[in-house]
């Protein structure tokens, strides 16, 4: 006998058959695919987060720094006083000349009846050039510094004498050069006056130096020597 089931078609257990066997495949596939995809999604976000932290690290301890510096400015511009004032002082340093010690050995090297009427002197150079400049203005035709130098125009009785003056400047302190510009007596003068050498042979010589050195600073004394009316 055949047998027969009785159970209702719509109620009974579905065995498989076999002709849909890779469906569970791909639904495995698909749920791997959206795992993937999730924790890619996790990863980013994470990184994201992370760069958006230290960016807000970063922009904090800019901004600490910033306010350090605003603190630190007003030091920064007494630095830079600083630094300007002791340039000054050093172009000041390089450029003096002890003029004091110049005239009391012009007054030792003069022969006697001789004197000085007119002196010019710069540490610019040329003291006629340098006339209208002070120490540390650049000079206009752009001719660089020689040294120290000094005109001293004068009289003097004799020729000889003239001759006298120029050796004993040429001895004098960090003198490199004596030049004599001119020596000649006036014609059709006869007094002597402030102006005028009247009789007698002016002479006009100028005189190079060589620069101060940088540390070297002048020597003064308490006294005053014997021979320039001091009592000692």
């Amino acid at each position: 006998m055949k047998a027969v089931n009785l159970i209702p078609g719509d109620q009974r257990r579905a065995r498989p058959s076999g002709e849909r066997s890779g469906g569970g495949y791909v639904v495995l596939g698909v749920l791997t695919v959206l795992l993937v995809m999730a924790v890619a999604y996790v990863m980013t976000a994470n990184s994201v987060n992370d760069s958006t932290s230290k960016a807000k690290s970063a922009k904090q301890e800019a901004n600490a720094l910033e306010a350090q510096a605003s603190q630190l400015e007003s030091f920064t511009d007494f630095a830079s006083i600083k630094d300007q004032r002791l340039a000054a002082v050093t172009d000041a340093a390089t450029t003096r000349f002890d003029w004091e010690r110049l005239m009391r050995e012009i007054s030792r090297v003069m022969p006697a009846g001789s004197w000085l009427q007119t002196t010019q002197a710069s540490v610019l150079g040329d003291p006629g050039a340098a006339a209208g400049l002070s120490a540390g203005t650049p000079d206009p035709t752009g001719a660089a510094p020689t040294g120290p130098q000094a005109t001293f125009v004068g009289c003097t009785p004799k020729q000889s004498e003239v001759a006298k003056i120029l050796v004993r400047l040429r001895s004098m302190y960090r003198v490199t050069d004596v030049e004599l510009n001119e020596s000649l007596r006036e014609q059709g003068v006869e007094d002597v006056t402030t102006d005028s050498c009247g009789p007698l042979y002016k002479f006009d010589v100028t005189v190079s130096f060589a620069p101060a050195a940088p540390a070297e600073t002048p020597k003064g004394s308490g006294t005053v020597p014997a021979s320039l009316g001091g009592g000692s």
